[in-house]
């Protein structure tokens, strides 16, 4: 008879089998729905993460890495009804991000399964850095999710110095576009917007958002990893670059917004105390879970991961449900003296991104 440990990794061979025979994701679909919510229903929000510290750590295999998060990720939701499954992975090239992505979808369908790559991530778990996957789970009767992709925006080789005109007008006219597509209700509470369009050009994607939602309708987001071979978002188990994708959370939650700016060690620390501490007395609700996009910027300025992880920590505990990702470039309330006066989220760089869900 074979023990528990060797049974899951029989069957994650099996798995493996399968999926590289068949690939990930059916043709997709643009833009898709969860059923709408019900008030009073379960809202169920996890996250889990595969690095070098997990259990069950094969390696450095991305296609098990992203396997083994997913599988602990479905534990963690339990009997709740997935919506959508959003992962940030920091895996080198292509390659290695298709099968880490394949490992996902071998645990889910790859109808829910959506993403970016990033620069690493965080969590309750601790800081994550490069060839590692964290992934968040959106589920339960209360909430619904809809997304949507915006393919070809046409703006990779463009630069502001010498296409700004052009590189605004796309930047715009794609973020109204996929902001129509999810259709925002009178139940809407929040759209994440993931571009592959780095800091300063997420501004304009943001600005074309605005058109469609108002300019005081809660938003956050970040944009994908802008290394040359690493720039891709991922919509329904397949992989998309020059893209951005989106999502609407509606239902009967609240949610909570605060940005921070740093460039310095100690500050950067202390900010992202403080932009979690600020949400926190906003929210007037019991925390669900917290999504942080973080700068990669900002990462770079800190000589240890932790310590700004153990600053949020501190003002937010240590059992609920965070999503933190690093970025190239972040969506959410600027922390900038020349704001926009009336506009609640906007794009931006060295900035934390914080967003609590309560209820």
């Amino acid at each position: 008879m074979f023990g528990k440990t060797q049974s899951y990794f029989i069957l994650a061979i099996l798995i493996a089998a399968i999926i590289t025979m068949t690939g990930c994701g059916k043709p997709v679909t643009n833009p898709a729905s969860s059923p709408a919510a019900i008030a009073g229903g379960d809202i169920v929000i996890k996250v889990a993460a595969h690095d070098g510290t997990h259990q069950y750590r094969v390696g450095n295999n991305p296609f098990y890495a992203g396997q083994m998060a997913a599988f602990t990720l479905k534990q963690q939701m339990g009997d709740a009804p997935v919506h959508a499954v959003i992962i940030a992975e920091y895996f080198e090239d292509k390659s290695a991000k298709s099968k880490a992505l394949k490992g996902v979808c071998s645990v889910f369908d790859s109808s829910i399964v959506y993403g970016f790559a990033s620069y690493g991530s965080f969590g309750q778990d601790g800081c994550s850095d490069n060839d590692t996957i964290r992934v968040i789970g959106i589920g339960g009767a209360g909430i619904s999710v809809s997304a949507a992709l915006e393919e070809n925006l046409g703006v990779s080789k463009l630069t502001e110095e010498d296409n700004l005109d052009e590189l605004q007008q796309r930047l715009q006219d794609a973020g109204a576009s996929i902001s129509s597509k999810l259709q925002k209700t009178e139940d809407s509470k929040l759209m994440v917007l993931i571009p592959d369009a780095h800091s300063p050009k997420n501004a304009y994607v943001v600005e074309g958002a605005h058109k469609v939602l108002g300019k005081d309708f809660p938003i956050t987001g970040g944009s994908a990893n802008k290394n040359p071979g690493q720039t891709y978002v991922y919509y329904q188990g397949k992989m998309f670059t020059d893209s951005a994708i989106a999502f609407m959370l509606s239902g009967d939650f609240k949610v909570s917004l605060s940005g921070r700016k740093a460039q310095k060690n100690s500050e950067v620390i202390s900010s992202a105390g403080e932009g979690f501490a600020e949400a926190l007395a906003n929210l007037d609700a019991k925390p669900i879970a917290a999504l942080a996009f973080n700068c990669a910027g900002r990462k770079g300025r800190l000589d240890n991961l932790q310590d700004e992880l153990d600053a949020i920590q501190k003002e937010f505990g240590k059992t609920t449900p965070i999503f933190g990702t690093y970025c190239a470039g972040e969506i959410g309330p600027a922390d900038v003296a020349e704001k926009p006066e009336g506009v609640l989220s906007s794009g931006n760089g060295w900035h934390l991104m914080v967003t609590i869900l309560g209820r």
